[in-house]
Protein backbone atom coordinates (compact mmCIF):
# COMPACT_ATOMS: atom_id res chain seq x y z
CA UNK A 1 0.00 0.00 0.00
CA UNK A 2 1.36 3.49 -0.73
CA UNK A 3 0.92 5.52 3.25
CA UNK A 4 1.53 9.01 4.06
CA UNK A 5 2.64 9.93 7.52
CA UNK A 6 1.38 13.30 8.37
CA UNK A 7 4.25 14.74 10.70
CA UNK A 8 5.97 18.50 10.64
CA UNK A 9 9.57 16.64 12.02
CA UNK A 10 10.56 13.06 10.18
CA UNK A 11 13.45 12.97 12.82
CA UNK A 12 10.97 12.08 15.41
CA UNK A 13 11.20 8.69 17.06
CA UNK A 14 7.28 7.98 16.26
CA UNK A 15 7.29 9.16 13.00
CA UNK A 16 10.60 7.06 12.43
CA UNK A 17 9.52 4.27 13.66
CA UNK A 18 6.45 4.37 11.70
CA UNK A 19 8.08 5.00 8.62
CA UNK A 20 10.50 2.04 9.50
CA UNK A 21 7.58 -0.25 10.66
CA UNK A 22 5.81 0.29 7.11
CA UNK A 23 8.66 -0.10 4.72
CA UNK A 24 9.89 -3.13 6.75
CA UNK A 25 5.93 -4.92 6.03
CA UNK A 26 6.57 -3.75 2.37
CA UNK A 27 4.62 -0.56 2.25
CA UNK A 28 5.61 2.63 -0.05
CA UNK A 29 5.54 5.07 3.29
CA UNK A 30 5.98 8.93 2.65
CA UNK A 31 6.31 11.80 5.30
CA UNK A 32 4.20 14.69 4.30
CA UNK A 33 4.40 17.83 6.37
CA UNK A 34 0.44 18.19 6.55
CA UNK A 35 1.50 22.18 7.26
CA UNK A 36 2.59 22.70 3.65
CA UNK A 37 -0.56 20.93 2.12
CA UNK A 38 -3.10 22.86 0.07
CA UNK A 39 -6.42 21.84 0.24
CA UNK A 40 -8.18 21.96 -3.49
CA UNK A 41 -12.16 22.03 -2.66
CA UNK A 42 -14.07 21.64 -5.67
CA UNK A 43 -17.81 19.85 -6.46
CA UNK A 44 -16.99 16.31 -6.49
CA UNK A 45 -13.37 16.26 -6.52
CA UNK A 46 -11.45 17.24 -3.55
CA UNK A 47 -7.66 17.40 -3.60
CA UNK A 48 -4.61 17.58 -1.10
CA UNK A 49 -1.32 19.64 -3.01
CA UNK A 50 1.80 18.95 -1.89
CA UNK A 51 5.23 20.31 -3.07
CA UNK A 52 3.57 21.23 -6.40
CA UNK A 53 1.83 17.34 -6.72
CA UNK A 54 -1.21 15.78 -6.11
CA UNK A 55 -1.30 13.37 -3.47
CA UNK A 56 -3.84 11.21 -5.18
CA UNK A 57 -2.38 7.68 -4.66
CA UNK A 58 -2.26 6.80 -1.22
CA UNK A 59 -4.70 4.16 0.36
CA UNK A 60 -4.06 5.35 4.10
CA UNK A 61 -2.61 8.07 6.29
CA UNK A 62 -1.53 8.25 9.71
CA UNK A 63 -1.90 11.28 11.40
CA UNK A 64 0.82 12.90 13.50
CA UNK A 65 -1.00 16.15 14.61
CA UNK A 66 0.59 18.35 17.06
CA UNK A 67 -2.09 19.96 19.49
CA UNK A 68 -0.56 23.49 18.68
CA UNK A 69 -1.50 22.66 14.73
CA UNK A 70 -4.68 20.64 15.16
CA UNK A 71 -7.12 23.08 13.16
CA UNK A 72 -5.03 23.00 10.13
CA UNK A 73 -4.11 19.19 10.55
CA UNK A 74 -7.74 18.00 11.19
CA UNK A 75 -8.58 19.70 7.94
CA UNK A 76 -6.26 18.10 5.92
CA UNK A 77 -6.95 14.84 7.87
CA UNK A 78 -10.49 15.93 6.65
CA UNK A 79 -9.83 16.50 2.82
CA UNK A 80 -8.20 12.67 2.85
CA UNK A 81 -11.48 11.34 3.83
CA UNK A 82 -13.27 13.37 1.33
CA UNK A 83 -10.57 11.60 -1.30
CA UNK A 84 -11.94 8.35 0.02
CA UNK A 85 -8.44 7.58 1.85
CA UNK A 86 -8.52 5.28 4.92
CA UNK A 87 -7.30 7.33 7.94
CA UNK A 88 -5.90 5.85 11.39
CA UNK A 89 -7.26 8.57 13.23
CA UNK A 90 -10.73 10.27 12.10
CA UNK A 91 -10.66 14.42 11.93
CA UNK A 92 -13.64 14.29 13.68
CA UNK A 93 -12.22 12.24 16.39
CA UNK A 94 -8.82 13.93 16.48
CA UNK A 95 -10.88 17.26 17.05
CA UNK A 96 -13.00 15.80 20.21
CA UNK A 97 -9.71 14.29 21.80
CA UNK A 98 -7.50 18.05 21.40
CA UNK A 99 -11.30 19.20 23.69
CA UNK A 100 -10.80 18.77 26.99
CA UNK A 101 -13.93 19.79 28.06
CA UNK A 102 -15.68 17.91 25.52
CA UNK A 103 -13.97 14.69 26.16
CA UNK A 104 -14.62 14.69 30.18
CA UNK A 105 -18.23 15.17 28.92
CA UNK A 106 -18.41 12.47 26.63
CA UNK A 107 -16.71 9.78 28.70
CA UNK A 108 -18.74 10.93 31.70
CA UNK A 109 -22.41 10.68 29.69
CA UNK A 110 -20.74 6.77 28.78
CA UNK A 111 -20.39 6.28 32.59
CA UNK A 112 -16.36 5.71 32.88
CA UNK A 113 -14.26 6.85 35.93
CA UNK A 114 -12.85 9.55 35.79
CA UNK A 115 -11.51 12.37 38.56
CA UNK A 116 -13.91 14.99 40.37
CA UNK A 117 -13.79 17.82 37.66
CA UNK A 118 -15.03 21.24 37.52
CA UNK A 119 -15.51 24.25 34.43
CA UNK A 120 -16.27 27.86 35.33
CA UNK A 121 -16.64 30.93 33.40
CA UNK A 122 -14.08 32.61 35.60
CA UNK A 123 -16.81 31.95 38.52
CA UNK A 124 -15.32 34.10 41.98
CA UNK A 125 -16.73 31.42 43.94
CA UNK A 126 -13.20 29.93 44.55
CA UNK A 127 -13.72 28.24 47.79
CA UNK A 128 -17.23 26.67 46.28
CA UNK A 129 -15.47 25.21 43.62
CA UNK A 130 -12.64 23.94 45.35
CA UNK A 131 -15.04 22.14 48.09
CA UNK A 132 -16.91 20.76 45.06
CA UNK A 133 -14.29 18.38 43.90
CA UNK A 134 -12.97 17.39 47.43
CA UNK A 135 -11.09 19.98 48.62
CA UNK A 136 -7.32 20.77 48.89
CA UNK A 137 -4.82 20.06 47.03
CA UNK A 138 -6.63 19.87 44.24
CA UNK A 139 -5.31 20.19 40.31
CA UNK A 140 -5.92 23.08 38.13
CA UNK A 141 -4.78 22.23 34.23
CA UNK A 142 -5.31 24.60 31.08
CA UNK A 143 -7.47 23.40 28.86
CA UNK A 144 -5.00 24.21 25.83
CA UNK A 145 -1.88 22.54 28.23
CA UNK A 146 0.12 19.17 26.75
CA UNK A 147 2.33 17.19 28.46
CA UNK A 148 2.03 18.36 31.51
CA UNK A 149 1.94 22.28 30.39
CA UNK A 150 0.28 24.14 32.17
CA UNK A 151 -0.74 21.61 35.17
CA UNK A 152 -0.60 22.55 38.76
CA UNK A 153 -0.81 21.12 41.99
CA UNK A 154 -2.45 23.26 44.88
CA UNK A 155 -1.52 21.95 47.98
CA UNK A 156 -4.02 24.03 50.45
CA UNK A 157 -6.77 25.96 50.07
CA UNK A 158 -5.19 29.53 50.04
CA UNK A 159 -2.46 28.45 47.47
CA UNK A 160 -5.20 26.92 45.38
CA UNK A 161 -7.49 30.09 44.61
CA UNK A 162 -4.63 32.29 44.51
CA UNK A 163 -3.97 29.97 41.18
CA UNK A 164 -7.04 29.87 40.06
CA UNK A 165 -7.40 33.57 40.20
CA UNK A 166 -4.34 34.03 38.51
CA UNK A 167 -5.39 31.92 35.84
CA UNK A 168 -8.49 33.79 35.48
CA UNK A 169 -6.57 37.23 35.91
CA UNK A 170 -4.81 36.21 32.21
CA UNK A 171 -8.43 34.72 30.98
CA UNK A 172 -6.87 31.50 30.58
CA UNK A 173 -9.72 28.24 30.63
CA UNK A 174 -8.57 25.59 33.51
CA UNK A 175 -10.59 23.16 34.82
CA UNK A 176 -10.05 21.76 38.36
CA UNK A 177 -9.82 18.33 39.26
CA UNK A 178 -9.51 16.13 42.39
CA UNK A 179 -6.70 15.32 43.21
CA UNK A 180 -6.41 10.83 43.56
CA UNK A 181 -3.78 11.02 46.05
CA UNK A 182 -3.42 6.99 46.08
CA UNK A 183 -1.72 7.64 42.71
CA UNK A 184 1.17 8.53 44.78
CA UNK A 185 2.07 10.12 41.51
CA UNK A 186 1.46 7.79 39.19
CA UNK A 187 -0.57 6.80 36.54
CA UNK A 188 -1.14 4.59 33.33
CA UNK A 189 -0.61 4.63 29.57
CA UNK A 190 -2.26 2.26 27.56
CA UNK A 191 -1.88 1.93 24.71
CA UNK A 192 -5.27 0.64 22.10
CA UNK A 193 -5.26 0.21 18.54
CA UNK A 194 -8.18 -1.38 16.68
CA UNK A 195 -10.68 -1.94 20.46
CA UNK A 196 -7.90 -4.09 21.86
CA UNK A 197 -4.96 -2.84 24.48
CA UNK A 198 -1.29 -3.81 22.22
CA UNK A 199 0.64 -2.29 25.65
CA UNK A 200 0.28 -0.67 29.15
CA UNK A 201 3.06 1.40 31.06
CA UNK A 202 3.03 2.62 34.51
CA UNK A 203 4.66 6.44 34.79
CA UNK A 204 6.00 7.37 37.70
CA UNK A 205 6.79 11.14 38.54
CA UNK A 206 10.53 11.80 39.90
CA UNK A 207 11.23 13.01 43.37
CA UNK A 208 9.51 16.60 44.26
CA UNK A 209 6.65 16.23 40.77
CA UNK A 210 3.33 15.11 40.69
CA UNK A 211 3.36 14.98 36.90
CA UNK A 212 4.00 11.81 35.81
CA UNK A 213 4.72 12.86 32.11
CA UNK A 214 7.80 11.13 30.50
CA UNK A 215 8.60 14.83 28.71
CA UNK A 216 8.79 15.55 32.86
CA UNK A 217 10.98 13.32 33.81
CA UNK A 218 8.90 10.77 34.63
CA UNK A 219 9.98 6.92 34.51
CA UNK A 220 7.80 4.42 32.43
CA UNK A 221 8.00 0.67 33.40
CA UNK A 222 5.92 -2.67 32.00
CA UNK A 223 2.78 -3.18 33.30
CA UNK A 224 0.38 -5.90 33.15
CA UNK A 225 -3.93 -4.42 32.82
CA UNK A 226 -6.33 -5.67 35.24
CA UNK A 227 -9.54 -6.59 33.65
CA UNK A 228 -11.25 -3.04 34.58
CA UNK A 229 -8.24 -1.05 33.33
CA UNK A 230 -7.97 -2.80 30.21
CA UNK A 231 -12.01 -2.18 29.90
CA UNK A 232 -12.02 1.37 30.91
CA UNK A 233 -9.07 1.82 28.14
CA UNK A 234 -11.00 0.20 25.78
CA UNK A 235 -14.29 2.06 26.71
CA UNK A 236 -12.32 5.50 26.53
CA UNK A 237 -10.80 5.01 23.18
CA UNK A 238 -14.21 4.03 21.43
CA UNK A 239 -16.37 6.45 22.82
CA UNK A 240 -14.14 9.19 21.73
CA UNK A 241 -13.95 7.12 18.36
CA UNK A 242 -10.49 6.84 17.77
CA UNK A 243 -9.09 3.53 16.48
CA UNK A 244 -5.23 4.31 17.95
CA UNK A 245 -5.36 6.39 21.09
CA UNK A 246 -3.03 6.66 24.55
CA UNK A 247 -5.89 6.66 27.50
CA UNK A 248 -4.35 7.84 30.21
CA UNK A 249 -5.92 6.69 33.95
CA UNK A 250 -5.32 6.87 37.56
CA UNK A 251 -5.20 4.13 39.78
CA UNK A 252 -7.58 4.59 43.05
CA UNK A 253 -9.98 3.12 45.63
CA UNK A 254 -12.90 3.50 43.44
CA UNK A 255 -11.19 1.94 40.17
CA UNK A 256 -9.24 3.28 37.27
CA UNK A 257 -10.01 6.74 36.84
CA UNK A 258 -9.33 8.63 32.89
CA UNK A 259 -7.63 11.97 33.00
CA UNK A 260 -7.08 12.01 29.08
CA UNK A 261 -7.43 10.16 25.83
CA UNK A 262 -4.62 11.03 23.72
CA UNK A 263 -5.19 11.11 19.58
CA UNK A 264 -1.47 10.68 18.95
CA UNK A 265 0.27 8.81 21.42
CA UNK A 266 3.93 9.01 21.11
CA UNK A 267 5.85 5.58 20.35
CA UNK A 268 9.18 5.64 22.52
CA UNK A 269 7.94 5.40 25.66
CA UNK A 270 5.53 2.56 25.52
CA UNK A 271 7.80 0.78 23.02
CA UNK A 272 10.82 1.13 25.40
CA UNK A 273 8.78 -0.08 28.62
CA UNK A 274 7.39 -2.84 26.93
CA UNK A 275 9.20 -3.85 23.89
CA UNK A 276 6.30 -4.54 22.08
CA UNK A 277 6.14 -3.83 17.90
CA UNK A 278 3.36 -0.64 18.41
CA UNK A 279 4.27 0.31 15.10
CA UNK A 280 3.45 -2.73 13.33
CA UNK A 281 -0.17 -2.94 15.80
CA UNK A 282 -0.64 0.34 13.87
CA UNK A 283 -0.01 -0.99 10.10
CA UNK A 284 -1.72 -4.55 11.32
CA UNK A 285 -4.75 -1.63 12.06
CA UNK A 286 -4.19 -0.05 8.32
CA UNK A 287 -4.09 -3.73 6.31
CA UNK A 288 -6.97 -4.58 7.66
CA UNK A 289 -9.21 -1.75 7.06
CA UNK A 290 -7.59 0.09 4.15
CA UNK A 291 -6.89 -3.15 2.68
CA UNK A 292 -10.73 -3.63 2.36
CA UNK A 293 -11.33 -0.21 0.87
CA UNK A 294 -8.82 -1.22 -1.77
CA UNK A 295 -10.19 -4.81 -2.52
CA UNK A 296 -13.63 -2.97 -2.63
CA UNK A 297 -12.52 -0.21 -4.92
CA UNK A 298 -10.80 -2.88 -7.30
CA UNK A 299 -14.35 -5.35 -7.59
CA UNK A 300 -16.03 -1.67 -8.66
CA UNK A 301 -13.99 -0.28 -11.58
CA UNK A 302 -13.70 -4.33 -12.67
Amino acid sequence: MNIAILSRDAKLYSTRRLKEAGEKRGHKVEIIDHMKCVLLIEKKNPMVWYAGRKLDYFDAVIPRIGASVTFYGAAVVRQFEMMKVFTAVESQALIRSRDKLRSLQILSRAGIGMPKTIFMDYSKDTAGVIEAVGGAPVVIKLLEGTQGLGVVLAENKKAAQSVIEAFHGVKARIIVQEFIKEAKGSDIRAFVVNGEVVGAMRRQARDGEFRSNLHRGGVATVIKLGRREKHAAIMAAKKMGLGVAGVDMLPSHRGPLIIEVNSSPGLEGIESATHVDIAGKIYHYLERFAGKKIIQKDKVNA
